[in-house]
């Protein structure tokens, strides 16, 4: 069963640009699932928050926690920005993917962890 959980983020200079806006994003990630036969189980939303770490966003947490309890296979983000931005915490993040049998899925960037 592939079960995603869709992420999404923007930080405050984020939401003026085009492409970015959180229902844009959420939008454009439903229709790649859909395409992909990926059962949709969770929209994580981090609103105004940068990616400097992964620790303070609480939306990001509870969709790892999410991924450790088996409930998500997939993590769908529009870019891999929105999920980090930091080279430390994506080796972290790529080796919590694979213990937990996770694939990360960027749309725009076509980077793809699978």
């Amino acid at each position: 069963m592939k079960n995603a959980g869709i992420y999404i983020r923007v930080s405050i200079e984020d939401q003026a640009h085009e492409g970015f806006r959180l229902g844009e994003q959420e939008e454009k990630l439903k229709h790649l699932c859909k395409y992909k036969e990926y059962k949709v189980f969770k929209v994580y939303k981090d609103a105004g928050i940068l990616a400097k770490d992964m620790e303070h966003r609480p939306a990001f947490q509870q969709m790892l926690e999410d991924m450790r309890a088996g409930k998500i296979n997939y993590i769908v983000a529009y870019k891999l920005d929105r999920v980090t931005c930091s080279v430390r915490d994506l080796e972290v993040l790529i080796s919590d993917l694979e213990r937990h049998n996770c694939y990360l899925v960027c749309d725009r960037d076509g980077f793809d962890i699978i």
